[in-house]
């Protein structure tokens, strides 16, 4: 298996892993949406972001994980929120979500980042057994909230 970043070359193949997630968590943003979002990353990787892309031991695409930058005040300084981890099914427990992982800590250690900081859903208790299993740290401190901003 392989992680690498996101290159414009891999887009035909992320997008089909982003309709996974999105499927997953049952929103429905369009592939244009998704595309956009990807392509400010690949402008903007130092201030915006980066993607990641895992592929099996033939080059397919097995799943991506995005890196978001972001600062926080608590802590003093950098940090790198992972706004998304999907591995497709036939490829969950390869070892691939632990790449993924790995891949956007990493970037954050690059960047001085304080932290890496991610969230999922309460029910998805497959995923929250892998973040207790690689050491990553549960909070018990904060209740997310939303408001949107269209109608």
């Amino acid at each position: 298996m392989t992680v690498g970043v996101v290159s414009e070359e891999d887009l035909p193949h992320l997008v089909p892993l982003i309709r996974g997630y999105l499927d997953f968590y049952e929103a429905k943003p369009s592939d244009e949406a998704m595309l956009a979002l990807s392509r400010a990353l690949l402008a903007e990787p130092e201030l915006e972001g980066v993607q990641f892309i895992a592929r099996d031991d033939d080059g397919r695409p097995i799943g991506f994980a995005s890196l978001f930058w972001g600062w926080t005040t608590t802590r003093g300084g950098r940090l790198g929120v992972m706004n998304d981890l999907f591995v497709a099914p036939q490829a969950r427990g390869s070892g691939a979500a632990e790449a993924l992982i790995e891949a956007c800590r990493e970037r954050c250690v690059q960047r001085g980042a304080v932290a890496l900081e991610w969230q999922t859903a309460v029910d998805n208790h497959r995923a929250q057994a892998l973040y207790d299993r690689i050491g990553a740290q549960r909070s018990d401190r904060w209740l997310d909230y939303t408001l949107p901003t269209t109608l």
